[in-house]
């Protein structure tokens, strides 16, 4: 098999693991930017040219897509869709995921619990946003916001009214979500590909940090999930449409609660954290869908 790893950066972990898994495997492996990637839209066939050479023989690829890239990158995928190669995350799940607010109206309408959460097109009714969530402590999130980036806890209700004021501002667009204060600056991560749960790790954030993010000094350490948090994960993996996804989770009083649904999860930490080949599991999944589209029986045509 030929697989083309969409990835801005061939040295991070999540890209070289998965290529190594790959090759392991015996498959021809290439890791292609999908910022150089030149998409050209014709009825009929649609094609990619990269750096100069029109991309042939691929049979599957594997999004690696930034949150920062967000609108070019899916672009890419959905023309290798519309070329007929397989990707094991579907372009719409990663737009679906990537906009926080759609995403949590979406979780919302299929019942899965979350931490109370406010929205305001820049509204001065501020007390009254602060309020509806609980009241301080409270978390601020961005809402283009990634890796920990662009969230605050504010402690007090005069520090949250400063906040959201200044976000208002400088009109960036925010969600004011409840502080489940027994999670304890910790989270939990549910990593998913097919439609189960290959490895889950509990994110603990440093000493007076309450974001859980590596990427921020947080923690990674083998977890065992609950019958609930496992139900709860798959569902918002489910009902997003998404075969490979991290779920972000906290633990509550009234259950999970779940906090963000990541359809480009990073490798490095739940496989040091569970000593599991889970670029292993992705490979796998996308021989699946190869083998799944290779023995699809060729529609009849009608003699009429």
């Amino acid at each position: 098999m030929k697989i083309a790893i969409l990835s801005r950066n061939a040295k991070l972990y999540s890209t070289r693991r998965l290529v190594e898994a790959a090759q392991q495997r015996g498959h021809d492996v290439l890791v292609l930017d999908h910022l150089k990637c030149d998409l050209i839209i014709e009825a009929g066939d649609p094609y990619i040219m990269y750096k100069g050479e029109k991309l042939t023989g691929i049979d599957a690829i594997i999004p690696r897509i930034g949150a920062s890239v967000t609108f070019y990158g899916t672009a890419v995928v959905r023309q290798f869709e519309m070329m007929k190669v397989k990707s094991p995350v579907d372009s719409q799940a990663i737009v679906r995921s990537r906009d926080k607010l759609r995403c949590l109206q979406i979780l919302s309408k299929a019942g899965l619990g979350m931490p109370k959460t406010a929205f305001t097109n820049y509204g001065v009714k501020v007390k009254e946003l602060i309020n509806q969530v609980g009241g301080a402590p409270l978390v601020i999130k961005l809402l283009e916001g990634t890796q920990g980036l662009g969230v605050v806890l504010a402690e007090t209700e005069k520090a949250a009214e400063s906040v959201i004021e200044a976000f208002h501002n400088l009109k960036a667009r925010i969600i004011v979500q409840e502080f489940i204060r027994e999670a304890n600056g910790a989270d939990i991560r549910a990593f998913i590909v097919n439609g189960e749960v290959v490895g889950a790790m509990k994110r603990q954030g440093k000493e007076g940090e309450f974001r859980s993010n590596l990427h921020r000094g947080g923690t990674g350490s083998l977890v065992k999930l609950t019958r609930a948090e496992k139900a709860a994960a798959l569902l918002a993996a489910k009902t997003l449409g998404l075969d490979i996804a991290g779920v972000d989770m906290l633990q509550s009083k009234r259950g999970p609660l779940i906090l963000e649904v990541n359809s480009s999860p990073g490798l490095e930490g739940i496989e040091k954290a569970t000593k599991l080949d889970i670029a292993g599991k992705i490979i796998e999944f996308t021989e699946e869908l190869v083998v799944k589209k290779k023995k699809k029986p060729a529609k009849k045509t009608s003699p009429h």
